[in-house]
Order: structure tokens, then sequence, then C-alpha cells
């Protein structure tokens, strides 16, 4: 007999924060049950298989967590095997909770509610519940007695058979009476698929009970393709094979419908990924009859899946919908019958391959990149109808209600009953609130969108508002999961990801990407490591001349060619943790079995520092602090051998200092620093005072607060980072509940004693006639002004600007002085944030003013390079289409040692291939170019149509990858990471200039 323990969490003190999911609106992962209650409408459960369940909520149409309190030691309790949902008491809730049945996890536990899920208590179990094993999706193994509902069942995995509760599953006990615990044993010869995946599915005959007696009839399907579904007629007590029934395959789902039908759904495999044959079967439990009733029979050469999710509708038992699992090509179909199984009629039938007749419409305006990126191919669509249906429900209470899990989302109707009369199945994603996506890594870079992820199966996004589902994935180049992410702190829309790609599908594929864009675009690097799967990590200097990536197999390697050529780099371990350092782009860290490493020539050779006391296994968060070079901080261990915690280090990884107020830490993250403070803040995973949590220091580690509470927990996070921009903002990445993100209550506080300007915005025309200075109040609030700054460099008082009292005069000599843009001048004073001034510098004077208009940016503005690389924003601004072919946009520039040249488009929507480079030496060359780049278009680009306009996004290199100086060159834009009117980038059509000034 087990008995019920109540562990009770003690809370640290801690700062007011809120909790939000950064939304993607889709889920994410893998929903593999969805539970409806019999007795209140709206009453719905979603399970997760490592995020926890759900409860939707009907006034928003969304879906509430259930499983944050789930802490960092309890982490398995986000894998939900199995719920169940009280027809009796609906307040009523249970789960069986575990997430690996193997040598990764501990036991598992039943979880019981008695407020829907707001708060539970545990009994633990002799063995493991795997929610996240083969065969999730089938179900559900934990059921309610519908008569008397002190009575529950639980089909375990593992051999462990099947267990019965009395009372309301506060203990349990082994049926010894079950016959068969399972034989199915998904794959033999690997620690995932090697165990006995149990106990499928149990069905009460709610009619052989009476309210208050338990239900005499339960129905059994077991994970064995020859003897697989039992029956027992007294209640539990004793168990019976039901005779006559099918062999072969294994159920997956039973349902029992209101006049006594019984219909199974049976695949070869246990899914959720595999099934290549099965069949739909119904049992007429009054007269014991079994009938195949499958919509494509296995015995056909059509079937080439099996079924996997099963409804059957409450309101008219004759009514039965199936699911494949999994028709990967071209698309899942859903079946339904009106007649018991009798005829069948698809959700989509072939109408003259490869076109498709649709009984659907799809509708994900509610998480658009669930495209995947893919471009749809008949008869391939994009979005699929879904993966992975290993469960289908339609509401007991509203026929016209379906819901269904895939392996992304969660996608469901509200008029499914119009396919019945011919009309049309309006599906759409039906996900909001459900955040179940992998984190492998968040970057929250200094300048552009707040947050960009490196996701688990869905690549990853770019998030431009922390609220809104993002439009795309990373999904160019393709690969499932990123595994690393960095970005350049001195010029931070340079980004470099890395994953696996698949290279049996393309053989020209790459497992690393690069953006110039912030994460906006991405395109695939121009060569890798020689033989390398791709996967690990990736560090990116601080200016992107230089790129580190370990990979996850052939070791450590650098690129200072932007991805072009790869060079092993020397004296470091293979897999080993890398870093850069945020301020000199020279500067690498790495760590490795308790040795660190720095690299001082970008990445080609390492020298391990004479560093001691670092653990030697473990966890390992290894990250620099922007704008301190040789401040680094490390994250890791565990508790044996130990040791576990946070180190620091000030002179590049030479000597660490172990924090003794942390004991142990997993990650490390930094963020705005706080008011008045220098320092940037600190955010770690970590325990702190015996307290897990996620903390903040603000003054380097000295003192710490907690940031989270235990309502907020998140299992075992996995990486964690600050906001530069927003003093308090926390990122952290889950292991299945995607991301979440901590603000202080009441937002961030205003500085003390904040010094204002105004205006904060103007206007320069470079004209000689219109020139003008431009005068700015200051509010000074007891403050005195520091610096005027325009990036780096800092303005010159009585030269560039003069000060009188409290208003500051810029000087039209300096500002005449600007390039064409935006000027952002920083204000610095003696205390609190320092406001910008941003100045739209124009020129007037005679310029190209047809229909083509230019805007540009460099993606890197750093002195000298070996790469330059211009992005350009092309515009149509007349009124008739522009046949491309005609368009040249010119870049002028100093080529500083004459040497043959490479270019390189990296991304356009008009296909990288349609775009043109051709180096033009100029015949008289000016103080700032001797060269432009000519950029054209082959006819295969098309017609740019008016108002629209297109990216190129371009590089070009010297052949053997020797230096430019671009910083006095005459297109080169020295400031700004975003478009904007560029008049030095001069655009023709026909040879005509319409636009820009040429030097």
């Amino acid at each position: 007999m087990l008995t019920a323990v109540v562990p009770e969490a003690q809370a640290a003190s801690g700062a007011a924060y809120t909790w939000r999911n950064v939304v993607t609106g889709g889920g994410g992962g893998f929903v593999p049950g969805i539970i409806f209650n019999q007795k209140e409408k709206d009453l719905i459960y979603a399970r997760t298989d490592i995020g926890g369940a759900y409860r939707w909520n009907a006034a928003t149409s969304s879906w509430i967590p259930l499983s944050d309190t789930t802490g960092w030691v309890d982490w398995n309790k986000n894998g939900v095997d199995a719920l169940a949902t009280d027809p009796v008491e609906p307040n009523r809730l249970y789960m069986a909770t575990g997430t690996y049945t193997n040598d990764w996890d501990t036991n598992g536990q039943i979880m019981r509610s008695t407020d829907k899920g707001d708060t539970w208590q545990v009994t633990p179990l002799p063995f493991k519940v795997g929610g996240n094993m083969p065969g999730r999706s089938m179900g559900e193994r934990l059921v309610i007695d519908p008569n008397k509902n002190n009575i529950l069942f639980f089909g375990a995995r593992s051999g462990n058979g099947l267990w019965k509760s009395t009372d309301y599953g506060a203990t349990w006990s082994k049926v010894t009476s079950f016959p068969n615990p399972g034989t199915y044993v998904q794959d033999p010869t690997n620690s995932y698929g090697n165990d006995i995946v149990g106990l499928a599915w149990i069905t009460f005959d709610p009619r052989t009970g009476t309210a208050g007696s338990a239900t005499q009839t339960l129905y059994v399907g077991v994970a064995d393709k020859e003897n697989n579904v039992f029956r027992s007629t007294d209640g539990g007590a004793t168990w019976t094979a039901v005779p006559g029934q099918p062999v072969g395959y294994l159920p997956h789902h039973g349902e029992l419908s209101s006049n006594g039908n019984l219909y199974i759904s049976y695949s070869d495999g246990v899914g959720p990924y595999d099934g290549a044959k099965g069949d739909v079967w119904k049992f007429n439990t009054a007269t014991g009859v079994w009938t195949n009733i499958s919509p494509v029979p296995s015995s056909s050469s059509d079937n080439y899946y099996g079924y996997g999710g099963l409804a059957v509708d409450a309101q008219n038992p004759n009514t039965v919908m199936v699911a494949t699992l999994n028709s990967w090509w071209p698309d899942a179909i859903i079946f339904r019958s009106l007649d018991g199984g009798a005829t069948w009629s698809r959700i989509w039938d072939w109408d003259g391959y490869p076109s498709r007749k649709l009984r659907y419409t799809q509708d994900i305006s509610g998480a658009p990149w669930l495209t995947m990126g893919i471009e749809p191919i008949p008869p391939t669509p994009s979005p699929k109808l879904g993966w992975m249906i290993g469960d289908l429900e339609v509401d007991p209470f509203n026929s016209n209600r379906m819901m269904y899990g895939t392996g992304a989302t969660v996608y469901g109707t509200n008029n499914l009953t119009d396919w019945d009369v011919g009309g049309t199945v309006k599906i759409s994603v039906m996900a909001k609130g459900i955040e179940e996506t992998a984190v492998m890594e968040l970057i929250s870079p200094p300048a552009g969108a707040p947050l960009i992820s490196a996701l688990g199966d869905i690549s990853g996004f770019r998030h431009d508002d922390l609220t809104t589902p993002p439009s795309k994935t990373m999904s160019v180049p393709a690969w499932s999961t990123t595994y690393g992410i960095d970005y350049a702190e001195l010029n931070p829309g340079f980004m470099v990801r890395v994953g696996m790609a698949d290279y049996a599908s393309d053989t020209n594929a790459r497992s690393v990407g690069l953006s110039h864009d912030g994460g906006a675009n991405w395109y695939k690097a121009s060569a890798e490591p020689t033989g390398t799967k791709g996967g690990g990590t990736v560090a990116v200097g601080a200016d992107g001349t230089s790129i580190v990536w370990s990979t996850s197999d052939v070791g450590v390697y650098y690129s200072k060619s932007g991805g072009n050529g790869w060079t092993a780099s020397a004296g470091i371990p293979a897999g080993a943790k890398i870093a850069s350092d945020r301020v000199n782009p020279n500067k690498f860290y790495a760590y490795s079995a308790g040795k660190f490493y720095v690299s001082t020539n970008g990445g080609a050779t390492f020298t391990q520092t004479a560093a001691a006391g670092l653990p030697s296994s473990g966890a390992a968060s290894l990250k620099a602090v922007p704008g301190r070079e040789g401040d680094v901080w490390f994250a890791g261990g565990n508790e044996n051998p130990g040791p576990y915690g946070l180190w620091h280090s000030t002179d590049s990884g030479t000597n660490f200092t172990k924090l003794a107020n942390v004991q142990e830490a997993d990650g490390i993250g930094f963020g705005k620093a706080a008011p008045e403070q220098s320092y940037m803040a600190l955010y770690v995973i970590a325990k702190i005072d015996g307290v897990r949590g996620f903390f903040r220091s603000d003054d380097a580690g000295a003192s710490w607060v907690r940031v989270n509470d235990n309502q907020h927990q998140y299992a075992r996070v996995t990486t964690i980072t600050g906001d530069p921009r927003v003093y308090g903002r926390v990122y952290v990445g889950t292991n299945g509940r995607g991301i979440v993100y901590g603000e202080l209550v009441g937002g961030e506080p205003p500085p003390p004693n904040q010094s204002t300007i105004s205006p904060t915005s103007a206007s320069f025309d470079k004209k000689t006639d219109k020139q003008a200075d431009i005068a700015v109040t200051m509010t000074l609030n007891g403050n005195t002004l520091s610096s005027i700054k325009n990036g780096a460099a800092t303005l010159v008082a009585g030269t560039d600007y003069t000060v009188s009292g409290s208003t500051v005069t810029l000087l039209k000599r300096y500002l005449a002085s600007q390039p064409l843009g935006t000027t952002s001048l920083t204000f610095n004073f003696s205390a609190g944030s320092s406001p910008v001034l941003a100045i739209t510098v124009t020129d007037s004077t005679s310029a190209g003013t047809g229909s083509l208009k230019v805007q540009m940016y460099n993606g890197s503005t750093a002195a000298s390079l070996n790469g330059i690389s211009p992005r350009f924003k092309l515009f149509n601004t007349g009124t008739s289409p522009v046949a491309l072919s005609t368009v040249k946009i010119r870049y002028y520039y100093t080529v500083d040692g004459e040497k043959a040249q490479n270019f390189f488009c990296d991304w356009s929507q008009v296909g990288s291939s349609n775009v043109t480079g051709t180096f033009v030496k100029l015949a008289t060359p000016k103080p700032d170019a001797d060269y432009y780049l000519e950029i054209g278009f082959t006819s295969g680009a098309g017609t740019l149509g008016a108002g629209q306009s297109i990216d190129v996004q371009v590089r070009f290199a010297k052949s053997d990858w020797s230096n430019y100086t671009q910083t006095g060159d005459y297109s080169f834009a020295p400031t700004g990471a975003t478009y904007s009117d560029w008049r030095k980038a001069p655009g023709y059509i026909s040879g005509s200039l319409q636009w820009g000034l040429e030097p």
C-alpha cells in the first residue's frame, strides 16, 4: 500500500516580480493528450510530454498552465503520462507524472487536486512514469470510476501492471490479478526505447454501475501485439482477454460509445513518431462481435500509416473520428464516419494528382510561424494538418467542437458538423497560452529585437515583440534544433547560429547560419569544418570579424572570413565550452574538464591559464561581461564530485574567485545596470541561502535577491539572460515551458535626478544655404553635462558645440560633416541615464530624384576588417513597375591594396543567384574612393512594383582575405544597424542617376 506524502516548499524572500511567457501562440511542442470533463462544459485539459499540464480558459479561448510550481529537484512532474478529470466532482483532477523510465529519471507520482489543478497533493509511486517515453499519446492510462469517483485505476509502464486507488488517489495498491503488464518494447538496442511500454488505456462501461456503486465492467488496452484487450466484469477483481480480439497491432485508444460499441485504433508502433500500418476495430460489447471498420485497412497498399487519435461523439454515438499516426506524406488524414464506421469520409481527397480536394480551411494567424519556413509544393501543403496526431477529441457538450494535438501545436474547429453537409471545416490554432518549446539558448542584444532564441525542434525565433507570435522560424538554413547562437557585442546586427543540417536530403546543406540584420534574415555559410554534423556551441568576436565554433564532433574551429573558410583551433580540447570577450575582438575564452583557456588571436590558438578550482564536470555556463575586457563569469559544477557554484575572473581567466554566497549555480546572464550602478545586473539560475531559484545581483555578486517565487519555478530551466536595455527584466529558457520573462512589479524604476533634453529628434540639411545650428534645451535636475558622444567619438566643446546655461547649441560646421542618415548624439550627465538626440541628416543639393530610393547600413562598422558587408533596401518610389535588370546600385570605397576581389550575395527576396556584383576601378581616384562595387540584377529577378521594396544583403572581400580600412570610404555608414536613407549609395535605372550623390 502506498501512502501520500505532501512536500512543502519554503520560498525565500525576494523582489516583487511579474512572470509571463514570451508568446509563440502555438505551443511549439507535442501535445499527446486532450481531456474533456464529461460533466462540466468547457472544462478541458491538455497534457504535454515535458511541459506540464494546462486548463482551458473559455473566457479568453486560451490555456492556463498548471505545473509552474514544479521545482528544480522535482522536475519530472512536468512529464505528464496520463490525466483524469472527475466526471462526478469536476473540481477533482489527477495526473500521473514522471518523464523517463530509464536511468535519466527517478520514480514518478500520482498528483491530485481538488481545485482543478491550482494546487496539488502528491503520492509517490514505487516505479517510474514515462511522460516523454514511447507510447505517450496512447491513453488515457489514468481513469476515474464514473459512478463511484473515489475509485481510480492507473495502467503502469515497465511491467508494473495495473494499480487501483479507493481513496481519491491518496493511496494505491497493485491489482495482482491483472494478467498482462505488456510485452512490447519499441527498440531493445537503446536505453530510451528498450523499456516495456505497458498498459495503454482503460475504459469504464458506466452502464454497469449506478451512482455511488462501483462500475463493474472495465476494458484495458495493453501494448502487446498478440493479447491486448482485457475485460473485468466484477469491478477489476478478475480479468480475462476479450475473445476474438485482433492480433498483430497495438491498441492506442479505446473509446466506448453510449450504445455499447468499443472502438479501438491500432498501429504497428506505439508512436508518436512511428506507425506504418494499422487498423480500426469495433467491438460490440453486447454480442461479442469484432468488426474491422478501418477507413483504409492494413491489408491495402494505400495503408502506410497506423491509426492514433480516436473520438466518439457523446451526443451521436455512431459518429466516430480517427486520425493517422503518421501519414508523413503528403499530409495527415482525419476520417469521419456517421454510421459507426460502416462508411468514412476523409478531410481531404485526391483530385487528380497532385491536386487535392479539401474539406477544410486552415487558419494559422495565431501562430504564423507554423509554416516552418517551408513553401508548399503540391501535393504537400504548408502548414500541414499536423503530424503525431496521437489524440483527437470531440467536445461531449458540443458536437461542433473538435481539438487534436500535434507535434507542434493544438488545432481545432468550432464548425465540425459542416463536414456532414458538404461544408468546409474551419481548422485553426487552438494553442494560445500553451508554451512548450525546449530552449537551448537565449540572447538579448543591445540593439534590434529584444530577444533571439535557439530552440529544440522548431529552430528558433526573433521576437520583435514579446507579446506577439513571431511571423516565422529561423528556417534558412534549415534544421530542427538550434544548439548555439551568439552576436557581435560591438556590431549586434551580426549573429551566428549552429544546428545539425540534414545532409542526406541536401548535400549542400550547412549547419552554420549567419545574419547581418539582427536575426531578421539568415543565410547559410559558404563553408564549414570538414566532416562535421554540426551542433555544439558558437561564439562571435566583439566586432564580428572572428567566429569560433565548438562542434559536436570534430573539435573547435575558427573563421575570420565570415564563414567562408574554417581552420582548426590549436590548444583547445574538442567539445570545450566557448565564449567571446565582449570588448576585445581578438579574445576568446574556453572551458573543458576543469581547465580554462584563452585566445588572443581570434580563436586561432588557445592557451591554458593558471586558473584552478573550477569544477571538472557538470553544468558549465561561461560568459563575459559587455563593456569590460577580461571580466568573465562561470556558473557550473555538480554535487558529486563537486565543486558547484559561481566563479568570477577580472583578468581574462588567469584567476577565478568562487563566490561564497552561492551554493549552486547552473546559468549566468547580464542585464542593464541598476540605477546609480555602473556594473551590469547579474542573473543566475542558482541555489542561494538554501533556496533554488532565479536571482539578481546589482553589486557584482556581493548580494542577491530572488526574483522568482514558488509559484513560478518552471522545473529544470536551461538558460538565463538579462535585458541590456530594461533594468530588472530577465529571460529564462525552460525545457518544455517555453521562454518566460520576469519584470519588476511597477516596471523599471526611474533613475534618480534624471536629466532630460528637448527636442529628442531634429533634422539637418547639408545644402549650404539651408544649414543651421540646432539648439537643445537641457533640464538638469541637479546634474551637470559630462559629455556629448557620437558613438565612441566625443564632441569637442567650443568646436562642435557650445553651452550657455541650460542650452546646448550644436554647430552647423560639425553637423555638416556628418554622413547622410541618422546621427545619434548621446548626452551624458553626472547621474541618471543618457538621453539621445536623433538628427536626420539630409542633403537637398543636386542629387538623383527619380523613381528609386536606396536605404543602407553596414553589416559591420569595424574600422579594419577582411570583408565589407553593405545591406541595401531598394524602393520603387515611382508609379510604374521597374524591371530590376535595368537597375544598378553603387558602393564606393578604397581598396587599400590592389588585389583580386570576390563578391557574395548572402540574401535577397529575388534570390541570391539573381543578384550580380561587378568591381569597377575609378579612372580618377577620389580621396575616399578608388573603386566601386556595382550591384545589378539578372532578368530572373523580375520587376519591382510601384511602392514595393526588396532587401539585398551582400559582402565583398579580397581573394587573400587581407583587410580593408572602411572608416574613410565614401559609401560607408559609420553608425546604425537598421536601414535609413543613404544618398552615398547612388541608384540608377538604365544608366540614369535616380538617387543619391556620386563622390
